[in-house]
């Protein structure tokens, strides 16, 4: 019986893992390049505002999110990335960054 389950699960994972190979890469909610070896979790709505959706992104991109607009600002008006992405900050860090690939890493300077 035990070989059994296990022959199930092993067909399971094969699908899963199919199925992962044939899906497009996830991409950045932000800069909606493919996502590299590193995620991060950005909050749409700052967990100190009481969010609790969140959208994965680059580490590069939340940085220059937190970096560019203070938590109350997010919260109020630019918790949907579309929105955000107008920003003109963040507008002109999305055109620097589009042609850098998916694990790209930078410090990241606060805005002035």
């Amino acid at each position: 019986m035990t070989g059994r389950v296990k022959r199930k699960a092993g067909l399971a994972a094969a699908a899963a893992r199919a199925a992962a190979e044939a899906a497009p890469p996830p991409t950045c909610a932000l800069c909606e390049r493919p996502l590299g070896a590193r995620v991060e979790w950005h909050h749409l709505v700052p967990k100190s505002e009481g969010g609790r959706v969140t959208a994965p992104v680059h580490p590069i991109c939340h940085r220059t999110i937190h970096a560019t607009l203070p938590n109350g600002e997010l919260a109020r008006a630019y918790a949907d990335p579309a929105v955000l992405r107008d920003h003109p900050a963040i507008a002109r860090f999305l055109r620097w960054v589009a042609d850098k690939p998916a694990d790209f890493s930078v410090p990241v300077r606060r805005g002035r």
